[in-house]
Formats: structure tokens, C-alpha cells, sequence
């Protein structure tokens, strides 16, 4: 069992050259995903139908890929919270209490923190 993973600031951000291009990879390819779903829905819908080919091959393909990418960000230590928004949490401790220190994709740092149980809408400026 490993131990739980405390981030500082200065931590966190030092994390982001390395997390940030992974978590770009990462929306682009739930992103495709997310347009060949839509592209095939109908064909999902008919049970009658024996679904597979190639475009069906492509999406299974596609949701390793974004599993394995998770956990590739997370093996850094910190939780991918929402896919669709590209945020980020990193656990850390606050005034003596934990606290997530919370990321988007495209912020040029880690600037912000909410309590565990509030998520982004309860985030704060560090």
C-alpha cells in the first residue's frame, strides 16, 4: 500500500511542464472519442445489429488509450477530477487541514485550492 502523496505549491507547479502536454493528448483524444460516439450512436442503438469494423475497433482503441493516459497523469500523484475540463487536484495541506490544489488545462500554474469537499466551484486563489 503506498502512502498518501502531500504536494507543496512550489511542487505541484514544478509537476506542470511534464503533466500539462500528457493532459493535452489526453482532451484531444477523449475529444475524438467524444465525436466518434456521436458518429456511430445510432448504430449503438439497433440492437439488431452485429456492431463492429473498423470504426468500432477505433473507439475501444480510443478508450484504452484515455484509461491508460489517466493513470499515467495520476502516477504522478495527483487525481484527474474532470476529463471534459482538463482539471487536476493535487492533495496538499492547508492551515493544517487537506486541501486540493486544483489545476485546468491551459492555466499557466497551479493557483488555486478548494476544500476536498467542494470541487472547482469552491476553489479559491492560493
Amino acid at each position: 500500500m503506498s502512502a498518501t502523496k502531500y504536494f507543496t505549491l512550489e511542487e505541484a507547479n514544478a509537476l506542470l511542464p511534464q503533466i500539462e502536454p500528457l493532459m493535452a493528448r489526453l482532451l484531444e483524444r477523449r475529444a475524438k472519442a467524444a465525436r466518434l460516439s456521436r458518429e456511430i450512436k445510432s448504430l449503438l442503438a439497433d440492437v439488431r445489429l452485429d456492431v463492429g469494423g473498423p470504426v468500432f475497433a477505433e473507439l475501444t482503441q480510443d478508450f484504452a488509450t484515455i484509461e491508460r493516459m489517466v493513470r499515467e497523469i495520476q502516477s504522478f500523484g495527483c487525481v484527474v477530477k474532470n476529463l471534459n475540463a482538463g482539471l487536476l487536484d493535487f492533495l496538499a495541506v492547508r492551515d493544517g487541514r487537506e486541501v486540493y490544489l486544483c489545476w485546468r488545462y491551459g492555466e499557466p500554474a497551479v493557483a488555486f485550492y478548494h476544500e476536498l469537499h467542494l470541487g472547482f466551484n469552491g476553489r479559491q486563489p492560493v
